[in-house]
């Protein structure tokens, strides 16, 4: 059991807390939105008034945020501030992956551990508590981190040092956006021949093909539902993160800048809010079927 201090209870953010509450971790958290510190109070946490009061004298510090500027007003503005030395900061988020180098040698210099550990799984994995962690930092601080992980996920890597994770998710972010953006082109494709796409997008979950995409995915994008589990719009920022990881890796990757088009294309057009899987929006709009 620890102290946890949980700075973002959004849509990941609310069910990894209360899975660390249910693990038996003494977890207060806080956000700028009510619905999540409801919720954790009910499950049985604690609510705080700001950044500084839910991680006084936390064991371990833990943030899951949209974007690299709440990382770094949260971590700048507030953490490393009150945060106890010798505490084990996990920040969840997927931001750029100097962001994440940035924060952990300012956390270093103050006595804290930090661990990038962005996550895959969508709300879903969250909910579900079988997130896939890809981890950045160093091994006495990954292994002391491991009761986290268990509570909130069922894969978990150290994949090397501060800001690593981010490259792995960058990685990951690349191949789902293109795995959506070909479902979706095979759906068009079979509906546009007469085929009946349910059949086929089934036999298609079964062959070489399959992808955990297609077991979640495939009913909700055939019957054109969209409810967001993972928004276009965190989306496109993650293609461009990708990109720039890209760049600053000195490789060349064409495929990656073709998804991100396709996603930028997708919140243009107004779905920014939809499910990541609405690229089918995009490609019945390419293709005069909307």
């Amino acid at each position: 059991m620890s102290t946890i201090g949980f700075v973002g209870l959004g849509i990941m953010g609310a069910p990894m807390a209360r899975h660390l509450v249910a693990a038996g971790h003494d977890v207060t958290g806080y956000d700028v939105a009510p619905a999540g510190l409801d919720a954790l109070v009910a499950a049985g946490g604690h609510a705080a008034s700001g950044v500084a009061e839910a991680v006084a004298g936390a064991e371990v510090v833990i943030t899951m945020l949209p974007q690299d500027e709440h990382v770094e007003e949260v971590f700048f503005g507030g953490i490393l501030e009150s945060a106890k030395p010798g505490a084990l900061c996990i920040d969840f988020s997927t931001i750029r992956p100097e962001t994440s180098q940035r924060v952990a040698a300012a956390g270093r210099e103050r006595g804290l551990r930090v661990l990038d550990a962005p996550v895959s799984g969508g709300e879903k994995g969250a909910v579900d508590a079988v997130l896939s962690i890809m981890v950045g930092g160093e091994r006495a601080d990954f292994e002391a981190a491991r009761p986290v992980f268990e509570a909130v996920g069922k894969t978990f890597e150290l994949v090397g040092g501060s800001g690593a994770g981010q490259y792995v998710k960058a990685a990951n972010q690349l191949i789902v956006g293109g795995t959506y953006g070909l479902v979706a082109e095979a759906i068009v494709l079979m509906e546009a021949a007469g085929v009946d796409a349910k059949a086929g997008i089934d036999v298609i979950a079964g062959g070489l093909a399959a992808s955990r995409i297609l077991d979640l995915k495939r009913d909700s994008m055939l019957a054109r539902s969209f409810e967001p589990g993972f928004r276009i719009d965190l989306h496109h920022k993650d293609m461009g993160i990708a990109t720039a990881a890209a760049r600053s890796a000195d490789v060349s990757l064409p495929m990656t800048g073709l998804v991100a088009s396709l996603v930028a294309a997708a919140r243009s057009r107004g779905y920014g809010t939809l499910d990541h899987s609405a690229l089918l929006k995009v490609v019945e709009d390419l293709s005069g079927r909307s």
